[in-house]
């Protein structure tokens, strides 16, 4: 039998129905308004329940052309199992309520030759919501287009295997045919968190929240990793995909021609006025060649 990773997350984090999950993909892509001459080579999107965070993607899948691509590279944060490394699926496809994505075995040989690659057990790529909550969105933006899937787990990296991981990813951004998706909610508020950090002379707490948010997404369109890294050291941001999006910013160093950032939208799943409340933020961001 094929190994199949099925999605787990269905039912609970989004509808497994397909015809509500495609009407709803749909109502948010249609709220878009798209904005000209962007278009995507990569995003940086969330991955929380859609009911929070379904529209904030729609405004970084809105602006891909499918038309261009045959590979799409979704690169997510670990949750639940702690690693040095990047991982690898261990499954052949990817399943969504809308469709199956078969995984480019081709390019996971290559990325396995490196040495720098551990293998997912199914149990583990179906514990991790991070790229689960992607699939969807793919299959929906893609549809009608022949593609293959590169789904990269990304451990709890240092600087320095961030920079060595966009040293190796870097020169795959340069194939016009191949998108990357980068997956990342932003500041984790609350003390169910673990972090209440406040600066008083914003305002209130989710306006303190939004402007370290924002900080930390004007560092990263300006494609700097050293000062995004610096950031995260000063303020600790409870940004889940600070890591894959270390690899990317690294991976903006080691292509052949320099790409600009640039975040679309912003939300919080609630706006937290009292130190007993929590929220999670929001972001998307595209990338186009500059």
């Amino acid at each position: 039998m094929p190994k199949v990773r099925r999605p787990s997350h269905a039912n609970s984090w989004y509808s497994g129905d397909a015809a509500t999950l495609e009407g709803e993909i749909d109502k948010w892509m249609a709220a878009v308004k798209p904005e000209p001459g962007l278009s995507a080579r990569a995003i940086i999107g969330p991955h929380a329940g859609y009911s929070y965070c379904g529209h904030v993607m729609a405004h970084a899948y809105r602006h891909i052309d499918p038309s261009k691509f045959s590979r799409v590279f979704l690169l997510g944060p670990s949750h639940h199992v702690y690693s040095r490394k990047c991982m690898l699926s261990s499954q052949v496809s990817y399943e969504t309520p809308l469709g199956s994505m078969e995984i480019d075995q081709e390019v996971y040989a290559q990325l396995r030759a490196t040495g720098q690659f551990e293998a997912m057990s199914q149990d583990v790529d179906e514990a991790e919501h991070s790229l689960e909550l992607h699939t969807p969105y793919i299959v929906h933006t893609m549809r009608g287009q022949p593609f293959k899937l590169v789904p990269i787990m990304v451990g709890a990296l240092t600087t320095d295997t961030e920079a060595s991981y966009g040293k190796l990813l870097g020169p795959y951004l340069d194939d016009p045919t191949n998108l990357f998706v980068v997956s990342s909610d932003f500041c984790h508020w609350g003390s169910r968190f673990s972090y209440t950090y406040r600066n008083p002379d914003q305002g209130q707490i989710w306006e303190s929240i939004s402007w370290l948010d924002h900080l930390g997404m004007d560092l990263i369109e300006q494609g700097d990793p050293a000062k995004f890294a610096a950031y995260l050291s000063q303020y600790r941001n409870t940004i889940c995909g600070r890591h894959p999006i270390g690899v990317f910013l690294n991976m903006l160093q080691h292509c052949s021609r320099p790409h600009r950032i640039r975040f679309t939208h912003y939300d919080q799943s609630s706006k937290c006025t009292a130190p007993s409340h929590s929220s999670v933020s929001y972001a998307s961001a595209v990338v186009t060649p500059a």
